[in-house]
């Protein structure tokens, strides 16, 4: 299974509120928005990407729990990016003092920020450059720091602001670097 993008910009464009509620209304089906206005129906992962989302979203709930820095995301929250998608990363976190000056509003539907971080895990389904360009939104939109991890190739592209993307072959740790202070993600779990 494959993305699919569908362009009704000619017919109507949906505003924030009217996602929103498409989402609301077809909670079995995953959407995201581009840039574009164009509307993308994600597959569902399969088993082996979803164990290993689980194990990265857990790693950085541990972290972030002893750290009380922010708070993390996983795959099912879709965020409203100010340069105009709504993503929802495999990962993502935002740090504390961001997050809290949302209105409580804000944070319960499609909370209008851009993460500080997102990690997007290639699943068999995924295009490469589609997701590469989704990387790049991530960053216009002022994410500070993301990771594309394919474990097919085992290729890890780092992202940050401001930078060009870093490719790393077969790495075995990632560090948070100052964004997510003290973070080190151990890979093994990724391509074991």
């Amino acid at each position: 299974m494959t993305a699919i993008t569908i362009n009704f910009n000619n017919v109507v464009k949906l505003s924030d509120d009217q996602f929103y509620q498409l989402c609301r209304d077809n909670p079995d089906i995953k959407f995201e928005r581009n840039a574009n206005g164009e509307l993308i129906v994600m597959p569902p992962t399969g088993g082996e990407t979803g164990k290993r989302n689980a194990k990265l979203t857990a790693r950085f709930v541990l972290w972030n729990e002893q750290t009380q820095l922010g708070e993390v995301f996983d795959s099912s929250t879709c965020f409203r990016l100010p340069n105009g998608p709504n993503r929802s990363p495999d990962v993502s976190w935002i740090e504390l003092s961001r997050w809290n000056a949302l209105s409580a509003e804000q944070r319960e539907k499609f909370p209008p920020i851009a993460p500080d971080f997102v990690l997007e895990l290639m699943s068999p389904s995924d295009s490469l450059s589609e997701t590469q360009a989704k990387m790049q939104e991530y960053m216009s939109a002022g994410v500070k720091l993301g990771w594309l991890v394919d474990r097919r190739t085992r290729l890890v592209e780092i992202y940050r602001q401001g930078q060009p993307k870093e490719i790393l072959e077969s790495p075995t740790s990632l560090s948070g670097e100052d964004i997510l202070v003290g973070f080190t993600l151990d890979l093994q779990i990724i391509w074991s």
